[in-house]
Formats: C-alpha cells, sequence, structure tokens
C-alpha cells in the first residue's frame, strides 16, 4: 500500500460531517446501553462524556478512550462511531469514552479549536474551556487500568504509537502493533517526530513535570492511569485503512488489558 502524497505542508485528505458523525455515535450509545453526560456546550455543539458499566460481578478494568482533539484528524471519531456501532465489547471492561475533545475544529478542518489554540497542549495550565470542562469531567471518574488516546500524522510513513509506562507494566505495545500490521503498513523509521523509534513503537524519555504544555495523556498519565498508548494512523493513506488501523490497536488493546 502506498501513500497517496496529498499532504504537503499539511492535511489535506479527506473531511467528514462531524455533526452526522457525533449524531450516529450517540444513538449507537443510546442502543449500546452507554450512559452520557453532556460536560461542555458551545454554540450547537455538545460535548459528551459516554460510560459503558460492567453488569454483574467478577473483576473489571477501567479503560479510557478519547478520540478528535485535532480537527484535522478524522479517523478518531470515525473509529469510536465504529465502535460504538458494532457493540463488541470483552467482558470485565469497564469504558470511559470521549467520542470528539474538538468538534468545532472539524468545521474547519484544522488543527486548532476556533479561538486558534491547540487543545493537545493545553492540559496543564489550560486556557481554553473545552480542555478545562474535560478536565472537570475527568476529575469525577474512577482511575483507569489503561488510556487510549486515538490520532493520526499526516507525515507519518505508516502507523505507530506512543507508550507511557512509568511503573513499567506489562507493555501491550508490541501486540497492539502486531494487531495493527494486518490492516495498514507500520512506520518502521528509527526516528519519529525527534525521538527514537523500534518497530513503529516509540517510548518517550521524557520528564512530564518540565514541559509546560502538556498533552491531555500527560495529564492523565498523571492523575487517572498509569499506562497508556497515543495511536498514531498514518493520515497520508486512505481514511478506511486510518479506521482499520485505529480500530484494530483498539480492540487488541481492550482483549490484552
Amino acid at each position: 500500500m502506498q501513500k497517496l502524497g496529498k499532504n504537503q505542508g499539511g492535511y489535506h485528505g479527506e473531511t467528514i460531517d462531524i455533526r452526522a458523525t457525533l449524531g450516529r455515535v450517540e444513538v449507537g450509545a443510546r442502543r449500546g446501553g452507554w450512559g452520557a453526560e453532556v460536560y461542555h456546550a458551545e454554540a450547537d455543539f455538545r460535548w459528551l462524556g459516554l460510560h459503558r458499566a460492567v453488569l454483574g460481578g467478577g473483576p473489571r478494568r477501567r479503560v479510557y478512550i478519547s478520540a478528535g482533539i485535532h480537527g484535522d484528524e478524522p479517523a478518531g471519531p470515525l473509529a469510536v462511531l465504529r465502535l460504538i456501532e458494532e457493540n463488541q465489547w470483552p467482558a470485565g471492561i469497564e469504558l470511559f469514552l470521549v467520542p470528539c475533545l474538538n468538534p468545532v475544529g472539524f468545521t474547519l478542518n484544522r488543527r486548532e479549536n476556533a479561538a486558534g489554540l491547540d487543545l493537545n497542549r493545553d492540559y496543564r495550565n489550560s486556557q481554553a474551556a473545552e480542555s478545562r470542562a474535560h478536565i472537570a469531567w475527568l476529575e469525577r471518574q474512577p482511575e483507569f487500568d489503561l488510556q487510549l488516546c486515538l490520532h493520526e500524522d499526516w507525515e507519518s510513513q505508516g502507523f505507530y504509537l506512543y507508550e507511557q509506562n512509568p511503573e513499567s507494566k506489562p507493555s501491550l505495545a508490541e501486540k497492539l502493533i502486531e494487531a495493527v500490521q494486518k490492516v495498514c503498513p507500520i512506520d518502521l523509521s528509527g526516528n519519529i517526530e525527534g525521538r527514537e523509534a523500534h518497530g513503529g513503537i516509540v517510548r518517550p524519555n521524557v520528564s512530564i513535570m518540565d514541559r509546560p504544555d502538556w498533552p491531555e495523556a500527560f495529564y492523565i498519565i498523571t492523575h487517572k492511569s498509569r499506562l497508556g498508548y497515543t495511536l498514531e494512523a498514518p493520515s497520508d493513506f486512505p481514511l478506511a485503512t486510518r479506521v482499520d488501523a485505529l480500530v484494530a490497536a483498539v480492540r487488541a488493546a481492550l482483549e490484552l488489558v
């Protein structure tokens, strides 16, 4: 599978109707028995925090999933939509899901929100109403066993992921790559985004507290979960392939956690 060659200096691929997408997510969640909380509203958009409880007794694992923090990364919300509509979840998994963190950005087909802020750099000293509301929602939730943040990278040569694992828990990274490579090329570069990479896996050695502009994943790994993966689909491949990649990674993670 070859890159499309569309992305020169930025994302120039497919766009989506985010209102229609989120409308279908909400309908599917309702049919699937999810609880929903509107934690922020702006213009005609409602920011939803979805919760799928575990019925009955037995052990449970809590997993957090988010998508759509950048408005030029359509595969994330579409992957969430597919997962919600197919409604096939492993037993014993309690899910907390935010289907789109920046819906207004999708109407503009740009990374930032309406005010020009990159929300994925706004989780330490938050300026945007969207990220402040999201943090307030997160504070009301229990701790998670795993976090999954769904993204795309318009420059990448294939799918890759970042692992945050400060306590050296059993890694899921290689198994996620194994699942994704069945449907999407993997970025095998030795350096991705300026960081050492091996087989599509980046394990950044960074001091979170030294960085002033936290992404969402930094906030969650600091406050809510000690194992997390930022999943990066390759934006210069067909949208269907990118959605397949994210869905495959999420499904594998839910089976493994």
